[in-house]
């Protein structure tokens, strides 16, 4: 799943390790999210949403229009 994690977190100067601090994860869990090896639970994706507070549909593409 392609995702705009890695822009929104340049954005605000976080580290990978100061973003999965944000979401109680390890930051091994967020580069694996950033480089699409991975997807979140849907409460991590809400989270995530939250925390940038956009949408989910804003910071992931299912690949799907």
């Amino acid at each position: 799943m392609n995702n705009r994690l890695r822009v929104l977190r340049a954005e605000r100067a976080w580290s990978q390790a100061e973003l999965a601090q944000h979401l109680d994860v390890s930051r091994q869990a967020v580069n694996a999210i950033e480089t699409g090896k991975h997807d979140p639970s849907l409460p991590l994706a809400f989270k995530l949403a939250r925390l940038f507070d956009m949408p989910i549909e804003e910071i992931f593409d299912d690949g799907f229009a």
